[in-house]
């Protein structure tokens, strides 16, 4: 009997399930634009990458990095960020040559509003180019790191900003004197035909770079996420947007963008702690 139990104990042992082992990136890369760059978000028109919402350390944004180490301290240190304020799409495959070489294993990409602020509205980026670019940039991901993963986050409503600023006198005077986003937030109080159809095509065009986003995604597969327009459809306030500019996110915002994106990679990341723990 005692034979027979050690034979049926050997047999059933290489037949026994092994646990998968937790999704635990070692070294995290931020991509794209002044948001993730954290601009303003601490400083007179500096660079506060300790606030971006993706790979900042300070406590009170709350990051991806944050959450991250929450879970394994292993990330410690290796948080990257590579995002450049004025960057459009066409910087994107440059940022992700340099997160590849990085040895980066989660990459986050916020990229697009720069496309669409133009001096111009002839100038935005076409939707098709935006598209191709943004999966050149995923190709590359792929091809240097292909055990990778990756999360896209939406470009945020740019008319919202408009909406809650508009009626602001020192908000439509940094918009004027230092020209931001003049598709959008040129001639802020006018209500002419003209303004308001200019508006909404510059809105549909950030609409359509969220929908080119959500399709580069899914053409992925898996290994990769978009926030399902969470960052576009939320309705912040004044109070998210930096008073140096009235145009990027203040730390308040940056800890707004963290909290509505996290949610989509949550599951990848799992209990223990997806919460970094309150300063």
């Amino acid at each position: 009997m005692t034979a027979f139990l050690s034979v049926t104990a050997v047999s059933a042992g290489p037949a026994a399930a092994v646990p998968e082992r937790p999704w635990r990136p070692a070294v995290m890369a931020a991509l794209g634009d002044s948001i993730s760059a954290g601009f303003n978000a601490c400083g007179w028109y500096v660079s506060c990458t300790s606030r971006s919402w993706s790979a900042g350390d300070h406590t009170d944004v709350r990051s991806h990095y944050l959450r991250l180490r929450a879970a394994d301290g292993a990330i410690e240190g290796n948080n990257v960020n590579l995002a450049v304020p004025g960057a459009t799409s066409a910087n994107l495959a440059g940022q992700m040559r340099q997160a590849v070489a990085r040895r980066a294993d989660y990459v986050t990409i916020l990229i697009g509003a720069q496309d669409a602020c133009v001096p111009e509205e002839r100038r935005m980026t076409p939707v098709e180019v935006y598209q191709r670019r943004v999966a050149e940039a995923l190709r590359l991901f792929r091809q240097g790191r292909p055990a990778g993963r990756v999360f896209v986050a939406s470009i945020p409503d740019i008319k919202r900003l408009w909406q809650v600023g508009k009626d602001d006198p020192i908000a439509r005077g940094f918009w004027s004197v230092a020209r931001i986003c003049p598709t959008m937030l040129a001639r802020p109080t006018s209500t002419t035909e003209a303004d308001r159809a200019r508006r909404d095509r510059v809105r549909a065009r950030v609409a359509a770079y969220n929908a080119a986003l959500a399709r580069v995604c899914a053409d992925y597969g898996p290994a990769c996420r978009f926030d399902g327009n969470a960052v576009f459809g939320y309705r912040f306030t004044l109070d998210h947007v930096s008073r140096w500019d009235y145009f990027h996110p203040n730390a308040d915002g940056q800890r707004l963008i963290a909290a509505q994106t996290f949610a989509a990679v949550d599951d990848w990341v799992g209990a223990p702690a997806t919460e970094p723990a309150e300063p």
